[in-house]
């Protein structure tokens, strides 16, 4: 657009800009009255609404209410106060520009030099477990609204949208005025205060699509704070660190208790160890190296310690693979199990919550690292995946909670009905099986695993392998497949070791050749009809 406004000639240079009149609204309200007496003893006039105004009147400060410069009372439970000529004028009005200032002063409106400005709560809110119009409310108008016009306006106004920032703006009140540069960085921030606060709204109102089982949101808003540079990534040449996701509640929330710093490594393995944890509704343990599962087990039936009985019965799994491996339990750490960790190097261990004498143990093992998962963790509703150029966004693959239910619909297709012992087996082998990369393989006894075959690219050695760490142990389990068998030498390999039931999706072409050899060994098998890749 052309015209006098694009005429750099008519812009008059402005570097220090004296702070004589000042707006403030904000929801964090922490150290406002620091900042409040330097600007009494600077003499600005304050301009102010609601709890702020409150706020600063309380404590014996001078405050003009911002009704006073609209000429209209704050209404509709405080949506609208500040969206107002009166206002906006004050903070938009570039006056390096001899016509701008006169319009001012034909309105009757002074200009803002300073405007401390923070937004609703809206994240917090999220986070604090609030829904449907609790969060709604908590949407800021206004705020953005006045944030947006001063930072555009940085030539003339400082705009503050953090209590960090106010220790500058004292040093800048005695200095005689705020400098051009200190407004320019002062607006970064807060362009970036707001893109970050639109984009939690954004996700917020995805996430509300997803949980109401509607389409894939047609654009996805992803928002993540730096919560700590790692040492380096997978390997030492990559750089790495850890962001956390604007209303998570996952291991990125977690508190780490003792220990040395986690790695990018830890991190991945203590998600997939809590993934397969998590998935049990008894008391379980699971112990994950390089993201696979070396061990997943239940408490043996009437364990005096049920944590501690799962993580023995998983560590039997396979010894030396734990070796340096991650664990996760889905209960309290008892002094029991922390007593049963005393010998075993272990790298990191999550669970909900730790008794203090086992935390006492866990001091003697300075190296060890303890996390706390969070009061309200809970398993992601959709999986996101990064790939070259875009991502990738699915539903989380999730077992139901009454899954003994849904087991009463899997197709015999081989041998006759376990009894529910067995049953409970087989239930908990299919569960395992999705913490398992593919192609996936795991043979359960007694609701504890004996042997997993894991990342193979046939699933044929997914079987040999599985046998072969289970050795003898694999006679009278029952085997888990994570998806169908594409031939019967997968099956066969687990008949021959002595298994007695199998359960897997189905589905493939050759299922009728499967289904003949586990009839001819009189084994069981179910069909479930729904796979769990894990890739």
């Amino acid at each position: 657009m052309a015209g006098p406004r694009h005429d750099p000639a008519l812009y008059r240079p402005r570097d220090v800009v004296p702070i004589r009149r000042a707006l403030v609204s904000v929801s964090d309200k922490t150290d406002l009255l620091t900042l409040a007496a330097a600007l009494a003893d600077a003499g600005v006039e304050v301009v102010s609404t609601g709890g702020s105004a409150t706020m600063l009147r309380d404590a014996g400060y001078a405050v003009a209410d911002v009704s006073s410069v609209t000429g209209f009372p704050e209404s509709l439970d405080g949506r609208v106060k500040t969206l107002h000529p009166g206002v906006h004028a004050g903070l938009l009005a570039d006056l390096r520009l001899e016509d701008h200032e006169r319009q001012l002063a034909e309105l009757g409106i002074d200009a803002f030099e300073l405007v401390v400005v923070n937004l609703y709560p809206f994240v917090e809110t999220v986070r604090s477990g609030a829904e449907g119009d609790d969060v709604v409310e908590q949407i800021d108008i206004g705020g953005p609204a006045m944030v947006r016009a001063s930072a555009k306006n940085f030539a003339n106004v400082a705009i503050v949208v953090s209590p960090e920032s106010y220790p500058a703006i004292v040093e800048s009140l005695a200095a005689g005025g705020t400098s051009l540069a200190q407004r320019r960085d002062l607006a970064a921030r807060a362009f970036a205060h707001t893109a970050e606060y639109d984009r939690a709204v954004a996700t917020w109102f995805a996430e509300e699509t997803l949980a109401d089982e509607g389409d894939l949101p047609q654009h996805l808003t992803i928002q993540a704070e730096r919560l700590e540079t790692l040492r380096y990534g997978e390997n030492s040449h990559q750089r790495a660190a850890i962001y956390t996701r604007i209303g998570g509640h996952g291991i990125a929330q977690a508190t780490q208790l003792q220990g040395k710093e986690m790695s990018y490594n830890n991190y991945v393995d203590a998600d997939a160890a809590l993934r397969a944890a998590f998935d049990m509704v008894k008391p379980a343990v699971a112990i994950i190296k390089h993201a696979n599962p070396c061990g997943i087990a239940v408490a043996a039936p009437n364990a005096l310690d049920p944590i501690a009985s799962a993580h023995l019965r998983a560590h039997e799994c396979d010894p030396v693979s734990a070796f340096g491996g991650v664990i996760a339990a889905n209960r309290t750490i008892t002094l029991k199990m922390a007593e049963n960790l005393r010998d075993i190097f272990t790298e990191v261990i999550v669970a909900p919550d730790f008794e203090p004498e086992a935390l006492e143990v866990f001091k003697l093992k300075k190296n060890l690292r303890v996390l706390k998962l969070p009061a309200d963790w809970q398993q992601e509703r959709m999986d996101v995946r990064l790939v070259s150029g875009g991502l990738l966004l699915q539903d989380a693959d999730r077992f139901p909670d009454d899954i003994e239910s849904v087991a009463k619909d899997w197709q015999l297709v081989s041998g006759e009905r376990p009894a529910d012992e067995e049953m409970t087996n087989l239930i908990f082998a299919w569960k395992s099986c999705r913490a398992v990369k593919s192609n996936a393989i795991v043979l359960a006894k007694g609701s504890a695993t004996v042997g997993i075959g894991m990342g193979q690219v046939n699933r044929v050695d997914s079987c040999r392998l599985a046998v072969e760490r289970a050795a003898d142990r694999a006679a009278g389990s029952v085997a888990a497949s994570d998806a169908f068998f594409p031939f019967a030498d997968g099956p066969q390999v687990l008949i021959d070791a002595g298994i007695t039931a199998i359960i897997q999706p189905g589905g493939s072409v050759r299922d009728e050749e499967v289904i003949a050899a586990a009839r001819e060994a009189g084994v069981t098998m179910f069909f479930t009809g729904e796979r769990h890749f894990f890739h």
